[in-house]
C-alpha cells in the first residue's frame, strides 16, 4: 500500500491497454504502476512492492509473461498475479494456472467489473 491505496502493477506492451487500465484503476482508488516489458516489470516490482499484479502473457517474447511469473516466485512474491491473455479462456480450461504461479487468468478484452470485483476480493 502507498498513501492508503493498494498498488497494482500492470505489465503489457500495448500502451492502449495500460492507459485504459490506469483510468479504471485510478478512478476506483488504486495506484497503478506500469511496465511495458517483463524485464522492466521486475524492476518496477522491486521498487514498488505491489499488492496485485496483472501481466500480459505474450509481450516482447512469446513466454515473457510466464517467465516473469517464474522470476517472481524466485523472489518470494506473495501478491496475487493474474495473467492477461487473448487466449485466456482456453488457457484457463486447458492449464492449471496455479501450477504456473498464477492466481487466475483474465481474457482480453478485460471485463472491468470482473477485474474490480477480483481486486476487491483479493485485497480485502
Amino acid at each position: 500500500m502507498k498513501e492508503g491505496k493498494h498498488v497494482v502493477l500492470c505489465i503489457d506492451d500495448d500502451k492502449d491497454i495500460l492507459d485504459a487500465l490506469r483510468m479504471v484503476l485510478e478512478k476506483n482508488n488504486y495506484i497503478m504502476v506500469e511496465a511495458t516489458s517483463a524485464e522492466d516489470g521486475l524492476k518496477v516490482y522491486r521498487a514498488e512492492n505491489p499488492d496485485f499484479i496483472l501481466v500480459d502473457l505474450m509481450m516482447e517474447e512469446i513466454d515473457a509473461g510466464r517467465n516473469f511469473v517464474k522470476e517472481l516466485r524466485l523472489l518470494g512474491n506473495a501478491s496475487p498475479i493474474y495473467m492477461l491473455s487473448s487466449v485466456g479462456d482456453s488457457l484457463a480450461s486447458n492449464v492449471d494456472f496455479s501450477e504456473l504461479g498464477l492466481s487466475g487468468v483474465f481474457q482480453k478484452p478485460l471485463n472491468i467489473d470482473t477485474l474490480l470485483s477480483t481486486l476487491k476480493a483479493k485485497l480485502a
